[in-house]
């Protein structure tokens, strides 16, 4: 399922697909701005989303076999519910 599939959806409940088109993307803005503050998104009986630090590390390139440092980086992290795995 990806963006369209999901205002599609919405579009049987709401009056029309621009309303549909619009919640959706107030929904992502609203997940994408808690996330980049460094709040978890959870929605319950669903999952979560959180942003995990990724620490940097020390790599040894295979093809001139020197030691390079990889940056710190974030992720976001989604865990399910346990009542949505089956």
């Amino acid at each position: 399922m990806n963006k369209k599939d999901i205002i599609e959806a919405l579009t049987s409940v709401l009056s029309t697909k621009t309303e549909a088109k619009n919640a959706t993307e107030k929904i992502f803005s609203a997940m994408q701005s808690a996330l980049r503050s460094g709040e978890k998104v959870i929605i319950s009986g669903f999952g979560s989303w959180s942003i995990k630090l990724i620490r940097a590390k020390k790599m040894i390139n295979p093809k001139t076999k020197k030691i390079m440092l990889i940056d710190p980086k974030k992720k976001v992290k989604f865990k399910p519910a346990k009542n949505l795995l089956v």
